[in-house]
């Protein structure tokens, strides 16, 4: 059993569940994931960071990492209040049945964090810390790639993933001015806060219900975050993520797509009008081709165990 929020699933989580998987096929058990459905902080401080990762994405990323159990909580004040001894007895004993123990290096649990390492071996459970992964000298943390993301530094955060930048979305209607285009997009209702900068961007794919674990190379994309200045003055006031798949025909509606992002192409302008735009969007294309023949071979979006 492994706990925490591991928002992001970045290559130092992704090194407690390899652990955690490698010992669960070791002992014939079941790899678990204790993890929690809001950030702690939001309670703990008042006020929460901008995730990497919804819920729904975090569970997909288990899955890949081969994690077959995840408990999910509710971080309130009771389970705030909590002494860390009857949260080992109450969600990890009796509710899963927990053996042993892989955790990182930082992670506590419990009233005042005095859950870790420590009182479980006090308590009797074997545990294998994990200790701190870092990436071109600096510690990974969720931190550390929020930073990135919110900077438009796609190659740092991908470092530190271990993989690209990836949203998760549902598609849903929105007004088909793209079709009216000659160009149809796929308007992406995102499950997580944090994305890219306001901007055009070269991407793959992933049509989740079809392509679980992104094993295959994903659909050829260009995805434009922003707020469409050049359709108009109602937009909504927060950015829209709508997604442009190549060389695609057909209908997305309700789909989970995942949606890598491989380059940034260019800034969101306003054009004078939807001719101009027509045009651009087919340099963008061209672009956007141009960039993802030099990804290839870069991992996708999935971790795997």
């Amino acid at each position: 059993m492994s706990i925490g929020v591991f928002d992001g699933v970045h290559l130092g989580h992704q090194a407690t569940l390899a652990a955690n998987v490698r010992r669960a096929r070791e002992l014939d058990l079941t790899p678990t994931v204790v993890t929690f459905r809001r950030h702690p902080k939001r309670v703990l401080l008042g006020r929460a960071p901008r995730t990497l990762t919804s819920l729904e994405h975090r569970l997909e990323l288990f899955k890949r990492a081969s994690i077959e159990q995840c408990l999910v909580l509710d971080f309130d004040e009771a389970l705030r209040e909590m002494p860390a001894e009857e949260f080992v007895r109450t969600h990890l004993v009796a509710a899963l049945a927990a053996r042993e123990f892989v955790l990182g290096f930082d992670s506590k649990f419990g009233r005042d964090r005095r859950g870790g390492p420590e009182l479980l071996r006090a308590l009797g459970f074997p545990v294998e810390v994990i200790d701190e992964v870092r990436a071109a000298g600096r510690a990974i943390s969720s931190t550390a790639i929020r930073e990135a993301v919110e900077l438009g530094d796609l190659v740092a955060a991908a470092a530190m993933l271990g993989r690209p930048i990836s949203v998760l979305g549902h598609v849903i209607h929105g007004d088909k001015r793209g079709r009216q285009l000659g160009f149809p997009t796929a308007n992406l209702d995102l499950h997580h806060e944090l994305h890219p900068p306001v901007g055009v961007y070269a991407c793959r794919a992933w049509r989740l219900d079809r392509d679980p674990d992104c094993r295959a190379a994903g659909l050829p994309a260009v995805a434009n975050i922003g707020l469409r200045p050049t359709l108009g003055r109602d937009e909504p006031p927060v950015p829209t993520v709508e997604v442009h798949l190549l060389d695609f025909h057909g209908d997305l509606y309700g789909e989970r797509i995942e949606l890598a992002f491989a380059a940034r192409l260019r800034d969101e302008r306003r054009f004078e009008n939807l001719d101009a735009l027509r045009d651009q969007i087919e340099r963008d294309v061209v672009a956007a081709r141009a960039a993802l023949t030099q990804a290839e071979g870069l991992p996708g979006p999935g971790s795997r165990g």
